[in-house]
């Protein structure tokens, strides 16, 4: 009995000196080994309004998931001048009509109200690079073969010289193709489409941003979104980080939002449970209330996919239903044809990272020119 009990003292106290010496060897590694030099530059915009108000640095996410098929080739990743600023423009009249025959001389440039010098104009010159993404989750999974077809329509209206890339979105975020003029590589990414679970909203705009336009370009960038915006809440963005990264990115959201879609499908059973008799209605009251949240929900989220359109210089599209997929990718594509590129020298020459509000306006009062709400200076 007496050696049993020693060996375990024995065993118990080299187990316990075995574990301190790693956490030893551990502490003095982290102490001697230097720490690397972070090449980052994080914005520090100055205090902004609405939507892009109390924005702090984006959170950290995972990289981009991608298939190992890419078409991305050196040539393809271009630098610009960071002392020139390039906002795309859209001018519609009062009953929405795309306006295409103005001149440098119609548009008036405002950065932080102090008027600023046009350098230079382009309309349907300049080349776009668009993402497509697309909500895999369960409320787009089953109408999925409608996004394939807007999709392809979406790209044969594109010019020879404009990109595209597929991301898909449900648990997980994943780059399906990357930068492509091949239309028969997008309709193949297509094809490897498939549905998921929940939606990873915000962090699918934070990596697009980050990862699919990090390089600076002369491009016009664009990302059009299929989903209802329904983050689930399982990842690591919010709303407003990702929308500061579309921003800092220089990026322009369309959103083709399904929240129509499913406002109906649920009024209809909210209609149909309410309208029933005896105690058919108290016996459904918790799927009553849960439509009722939903529907809040719905409301919430538009709201929000509207202030991301409206912040980035996109639009917000709210189709009745999947069939009209196809006219709605199409307007998009027309709306990137008669888009205006307006390039300034800033007067303010400081790269201090700071946040500037641009406001864009035309000599025409019925004219009503669109763009982001802004960008962020380099910082030096």
């Amino acid at each position: 009995m007496r050696v049993n009990r020693f060996l375990l003292f024995f065993t118990c106290a080299a187990l316990l000196f075995s574990v301190a010496a790693s956490a030893q060897r551990k502490t003095q590694q982290q102490r001697t080994t230097p720490k690397p030099k972070s090449t980052a530059k994080p914005a520090a915009p100055q205090k902004p309004q609405s939507a892009l108000e109390a924005m702090g640095p984006p959170p950290p996410v995972p990289a981009l998931k991608k298939q190992p098929e890419q078409e991305v080739s050196p040539g393809d990743v271009v630098s610009v001048d960071t002392t020139e600023v390039m906002f795309p423009v859209t001018v519609r009249d009062a009953s929405g009509r795309l306006i295409n025959d103005l001149t440098r001389n119609d548009f008036r440039v405002y950065e932080d109200n102090r008027l600023q010098p046009l350098s230079d104009l382009a309309l349907r010159q300049v080349p776009v690079d668009v993402v497509l993404m697309v909500d895999a989750s369960s409320s787009v999974a089953s109408n999925l073969d409608d996004f394939r077809r807007a999709a392809e329509g979406f790209a044969a209206r594109l010019q020879a010289d404009d990109r595209i890339s597929l991301i898909k979105f449900d648990d997980r975020v994943e780059l399906l193709q990357d930068w492509t003029k091949s239309r028969f590589q997008l309709k193949r990414a297509l094809n490897r489409i498939e549905p998921g679970m929940f939606t990873r909203f915000n962090d699918a705009l934070l990596l697009a941003s980050r990862e699919q336009f990090a390089a600076a370009a002369k491009s016009r960038r664009a990302v059009i979104v299929l989903s209802d915006g329904i983050d689930s809440g399982r990842g690591s963005a919010n709303l407003e980080a990702a929308l500061q990264a579309l921003i800092q990115a220089q990026v322009t959201v369309y959103v083709v939002s399904n929240t129509e879609i499913s406002r109906a499908n649920k009024r209809a059973e909210l209609d149909q449970l309410l309208g029933s008799t005896g105690g058919a209605a108290q016996f459904n009251q918790l799927r009553i209330e849960d439509l009722r949240e939903g529907l809040r929900v719905l409301d919430r989220s538009e709201q929000n996919l509207a202030q991301l359109a409206q912040a980035t210089g996109g639009r917000l599209y709210r189709p009745t239903t999947f069939n009209a997929l196809e006219s709605t990718y199409a307007e998009v594509a027309d709306e990137l044809r008669h888009q205006y590129a307006l390039y300034f020298s800033p007067m303010n020459k400081a790269r201090d990272g700071s946040f500037r509000r641009i406001r864009v306006e035309t000599t025409n009062p019925a004219h009503k020119p669109h763009t982001r709400v802004g960008y962020f200076a380099p910082k030096t």
